[in-house]
């Protein structure tokens, strides 16, 4: 049975996939067009798009990274428990 939440983390990662897939077919065509079109090529522009694609390439990780600490929140883990000094702690107590 699918969850609410299971459904946003998989259409998250999906678009983060599709956007770093956009991001790699902008940079090939602009190779492509800079080699064919050195004088006349819209620099300017594709620059701008990367900006804009890299911009919500930001949102969506935010939107992960607020997503994920929902789901440990709701299971009664708090950020702070996570992490190298946890780790290291559980570590130690090993020895």
């Amino acid at each position: 049975m699918k969850t609410p939440d299971a459904d946003i983390r998989r259409a998250l990662n999906r678009l983060q996939r599709a956007l770093e897939k956009a991001r790699r077919e902008v940079r090939g065509l602009q190779d492509a067009l800079e080699q064919s079109e050195a004088d006349g090529f819209p620099g300017d522009d594709y620059s701008e798009m990367e900006d804009h694609l890299a911009a919500i390439v930001d949102l969506v990780k935010r939107e992960q990274a607020r997503q994920q600490l929902k789901i440990l929140r709701s299971g009664g883990i708090t950020p702070g428990r996570l992490g190298v000094g946890g780790r290291a702690a559980m570590r130690s107590d090993r020895t």
